[in-house]
């Protein structure tokens, strides 16, 4: 029996948040994201955008640091 357990969101309220950072992070490094459904994106670009929007959460962490 599958479990469904991947990508639920525990805060319903942050999904817009959370999908307009991702909008953000995708404009930054130049990919073309668009609302919905986004399967034609290659792995380099969707790791790129992943990987833009860590190094934005670490750096607001190490801001709030000081």
């Amino acid at each position: 029996m599958a479990s469904s357990r991947g990508n639920n969101i525990m805060v319903p309220e942050a999904k817009a948040a959370l999908d307009k950072f991702k909008m953000e992070s995708a404009s930054e490094v130049g990919v073309n994201l668009k609302q919905g459904y986004n399967g034609d994106l290659t792995s380099r670009e969707a790791g790129s955008i992943g990987g833009q929007m860590v190094k934005k959460m670490i750096q607001k962490y190490e801001n709030d640091l000081k």
